[in-house]
């Protein structure tokens, strides 16, 4: 679950994390207002999306200005004309895809005199199962580039959750960085207070990019995104005021409904698997015969009659799907209640393209049956393979 930078923000600063004053504004008047609320001349307005390089982003419509979505403003006069030109047009970033995303708030703050940027994120390293400091002295809107060509520019700290970060580890990690003295003093006091705000708040991804040192030599967490583990969502009721359901696919806010794991993709054949495992598998498989999935979606391990129901009619509704692909492995799962869900649907939201089922496992003669006796033209197939052709020769020849 991803949040905006203003909601970022007010998080890392409630863990006592020094970020410039801001607040978001949903309409031009009200950019203006917060910007006579700020101490200024200078203003910074940024788009509010779920994605990064916004900087280097470009809006669409003509009337919303050739300039990116984050803009410099001088006056309260010019937060306002920038905010007009920004709210309700649709930017597109390197993150967005080419149909960008419609900006619906914006995030007004401060201006600040900025002596050097570096970037520094926290996040779950998944190779040694731990949490990760990652920085770089080559902050700013190019740091992927950074990564890219300069890999050794990148410094990488594996965190040992008995101790937490050492502050021996984080000044020598500082050193790296090129901050001394002061500034080596407060990058450790920082690293404790963001290892507290990732682990409390049970975070995937904590960016800074830029963590900024001012004129003042004072750092600051210039830009902040966060996203946050959903398998922890229990834990925080919270969480549910910081989404935002206009930055999410609304076949994924479906799919949260009924606890499936889906997310939508670009390709042609839909998906429904139980187990990421299975799932992954059958993605593989579809692009080995030579066509892309449109989702992943698991329906888990002990999914009922109206879970599949769900599944089915959310892939029926993605328009870019052209096939079908049931896959399941029945283990506590049972072939016959996946079957009957599908049937169910079938006849709830109609059969308008392909549709290849594969089961094999717990009951799986009464789920063959109870497709071969429906009378829906249903492909049945003997393993993920057959199943794949399958779909794919019968996508193609539709």
């Amino acid at each position: 679950m991803n949040i905006h930078e203003h909601q970022a923000k007010t998080l890392l600063a409630s863990f006592g994390a020094p970020v410039g004053r801001g607040f978001a504004a949903f309409s031009p008047e009200q950019a203006e207002e917060i910007a006579g609320q700020l101490p200024g001349p200078v203003y910074v307005i940024k788009a509010q999306i779920h994605a990064g390089g916004r900087g280097k982003g470009r809006f669409i419509e003509p009337e919303a200005g050739e300039k990116g979505g984050v803009r410099i403003a001088k006056s309260v006069a010019e937060v306002g004309e920038f905010a007009r030109q920004m709210l309700g047009h649709t930017l597109v970033t390197k993150q967005t895809g080419p149909a960008g995303r419609v900006v619906r708030r914006l995030y007004v703050e401060e201006g600040a005199r900025i002596a050097r940027e570096y970037y520094l994120s926290v996040l779950v390293d998944r190779e040694s199962g731990k949490v990760a400091f990652v920085g770089s002295a080559e902050g700013g809107m190019d740091i992927e580039e950074v990564a890219h060509h300069h890999p050794e520019k990148i410094i990488t700290r594996i965190i040992d959750p008995a101790s937490g970060p050492l502050p021996a580890d984080m000044a020598a990690m500082a050193h790296e960085l090129g901050l001394a003295d002061d500034l080596g003093t407060q990058f450790v006091a920082l690293a404790e207070i963001l290892y507290r705000a990732f682990t409390r708040s049970d975070m995937n991804m904590l960016e800074l990019n830029p963590l900024m040192v001012s004129d003042e030599g004072k750092l600051v967490c210039l830009d902040a995104k966060i996203s946050f583990d959903p398998n922890a969502a229990f834990r925080h009721p919270e969480w549910a005021a910081l989404r935002d359901h206009t930055e999410e696919d609304e076949k994924e806010i479906e799919a949260s409904k009924y606890d499936l794991a889906y997310i939508a993709l670009d390709g042609e054949i839909g998906c429904m698997v139980n187990g990421a495992g299975l799932a992954m598998a059958t993605m593989d498989i579809i692009k080995l015969y030579g066509m892309e999935p449109a989702n992943f979606l698991d329906v888990g391990g002990g999914a009922s009659r109206e879970k599949v129901t769900a599944a089915f009619k959310i892939i029926t509704a993605d328009p870019k799907v052209k096939g079908i692909l049931v896959n399941i492995f029945g283990g506590i799962m049972r072939c016959d209640v996946i079957a009957e869900g599908v049937i169910a649907a079938v006849r709830d939201v109609g059969l308008k393209v392909p549709l290849v089922v594969r089961l094999e496992g717990t009951n799986v003669a009464e789920g063959k049956a109870i497709l071969g006796q429906s009378g829906l033209a249903i492909i049945p197939a003997d393993d993920l393979a057959d199943a794949a052709q399958k779909i794919v020769a019968a996508v193609r020849a539709g």
